[in-house]
């Protein structure tokens, strides 16, 4: 036994076969399998399409999205809702005319028995057969034959009810309800490093904050400053 075996703090949380499980399944971080920086979206990328906002505007919740990737999802999802909607209405248009059909068929069904009753007469003619009778389809034996293939008899699956929708536009990112009049216009300040030939977006430094003229990354923590005239963005 080694001097520090009883109190050593240098083994792994995970067993050798727990990290192999645990590789196996996900991948994540494992060695076949690592996310390199390429992987990660940029700060000034749009959360629906991982390109670099044209049009950039930001929610009450930090997302950033272009803003015509986000009309064009917003619309998308009216038209989604609209007929989620009138699906629903028709299952409910569905299932009241089927109650009203069943409560019909009910009615007959009383109106023939209350018939049946009292038109029936008890049977004294001579000559009649009191005992019981083989048929197999009186005397309430019709609901027990054994052929489980009569249609009558087979159960029926009823159709799935759907829940009524949703009729809010969420936030793809927060799933919080969403709406373009809370969106905060965002206007970038351009990094000046006298390189006119290369494009903005081939840059891997483009933007600067509005007051320090600090460069933005992902490392670098960014916030709006929402103005009466504009939104810059600032460290």
């Amino acid at each position: 036994m080694t001097r520090h075996s009883r109190n050593s703090t240098a083994g792994c949380v995970y067993t050798y076969h727990e990290r192999q499980k645990d590789q196996s399944q996900s991948g994540y971080g494992s060695k076949q399998l690592r996310l390199g920086k390429d992987s990660a979206r940029e700060f000034d990328c749009c959360c629906l399409t991982l390109q670099p906002c044209r049009n950039p505007v930001v929610t009450k919740d930090g997302y950033l999205y272009d803003k015509e990737a986000l009309i064009t999802y917003i619309l998308q999802k009216k038209k989604e809702i609209a007929r989620k909607l009138k699906e629903y209405q028709r299952q409910k248009d569905r299932a009241k005319n089927d109650a009203k059909e069943i409560e019909r068929l009910e009615d007959q069904e009383r109106i023939k028995k209350f018939s049946s009753r009292t038109l029936e007469a008890p049977s004294s003619r001579p000559g009649t057969s009191t005992g019981a009778t083989i048929c197999n389809m009186k005397e309430g034996k019709d609901k027990q034959l054994p052929s489980f293939w009569v249609p009558s008899l087979t159960p029926q699956a009823s159709a799935t009810q759907e829940a009524k929708p949703d009729e809010k536009v969420r936030c793809p990112m927060s799933g919080k309800p969403i709406k373009l009049k809370d969106l905060i216009d965002v206007h970038f300040t351009d990094i000046k490093d006298r390189d006119s030939k290369t494009a903005l977006i081939n840059k891997q430094n483009r933007f600067v904050c509005a007051v320090t003229n600090d460069v933005l990354g992902n490392s670098v923590p960014a916030a709006v400053l929402k103005t009466s005239i504009q939104s810059l963005v600032l460290m």
